[in-house]
């Protein structure tokens, strides 16, 4: 019998090295489905991820929270690392270097399973193959984080840089839940206002749209308009904030409206970047961090 997730999570692993507006330097072990997993597995749900790495790296499953059996492993000629340098203190600024990047994912690397959704949790362009996103949207849900179609590297050692989606009106139609922050909503739509960019990018075939700011997410699914703000009392997690968010909202969303969902995902993102590393909470934690501050 097959296995079945609630959410199988597509993504590189990246040994980041994060240097903030002082210049003190963190080196930790990221990337989109490392903090989409955790998320998603707080909240209790069945995930399975998959991910590409050198051979020579593969200790560093080891960091996934989630259960190891549930971790899909294929290699790669290479692992993927980022350099991020924070100009600001609320880190909204910053340049990102590719210094390395693992093979792209095809759909021969999916496992033969069942997932109520497929989160595609890449970080560069490059990460997927164009035929992914139609390809899987047969089998289930499509989530799609956007950073991974819009943010360009020349290579290794690049400077990082987005660029507008090419296939974006091709592809959107596929896509259940699509995922941006508001700079890359900007960069979509040509929209500095978050809320028709989700109007605008629902109205291209996104069924869900979410969209992340330092101070609120926003969700909409061309009825619902939903906003909660941030409530973090400090940005020590910082890293990781989209992910958290987008994973949570998706997850409850199998279960609940579109209010109750954001609302989880929104206490979830805001607890976690108070603390660092990806998500160690779960339904409890959550539970009263909402009743103490929503």
């Amino acid at each position: 019998m097959r296995k079945h997730y609630d959410t199988l999570i597509i993504g590189h692993l990246s040994l980041d090295y994060n240097i903030d507006y002082k210049d003190n330097l963190v080196v930790e072990l990221g990337g989109a489905v490392m903090y989409s997993s955790a998320a998603a597995y707080a909240g209790g749900n069945k995930v399975g991820v998959v991910t590409k790495l050198a051979k020579s790296d593969i200790g560093r499953l080891q960091e996934f929270v989630i259960d190891k059996e549930d971790i899909y492993f294929v290699p790669s000629q290479k692992s993927t690392s980022i350099r991020n340098k924070y100009f600001t203190k609320d880190k909204e600024r910053r340049l990102c270097v590719c210094l390395s990047q693992a093979d792209a994912f095809t759909l021969d690397d999916i496992p033969d399973v069942n997932s109520s959704i497929y989160h595609l949790a890449g970080l560069i362009y490059g990460d997927f193959d164009n035929n992914l996103i139609p390809s899987l949207a047969n089998k289930g849900a499509i989530a799609v984080d956007v950073q991974a179609f819009l943010r360009h590297a020349n290579g290794d050692n690049s400077t990082m840089e987005l660029q507008d989606w090419k296939e974006k009106k091709e592809l959107l139609p596929y896509i259940t839940y699509l995922k941006t922050d508001a700079v890359e909503a900007e960069i979509l739509t040509g929209q500095t206002d978050r809320y028709q960019a989700a109007k605008i990018l629902h109205s291209w075939g996104a069924k869900e749209i979410v969209i992340t700011h330092n101070t609120e997410v926003i969700a909409y699914d061309g009825n619902t308009m939903a906003s909660y703000p941030i409530k973090a009392r400090n940005l020590s997690g910082r890293s990781g904030r989209g992910d958290t968010t987008f994973a949570s909202y998706i997850t409850e969303r199998l279960q609940k409206n579109v209010n109750d969902a954001l609302l989880w995902a929104t206490a979830t993102v805001s607890h976690k970047m108070e603390n660092i590393g990806p998500y160690r909470g779960n339904r409890n934690t959550i539970t009263e961090y909402i009743e103490k501050f929503y």
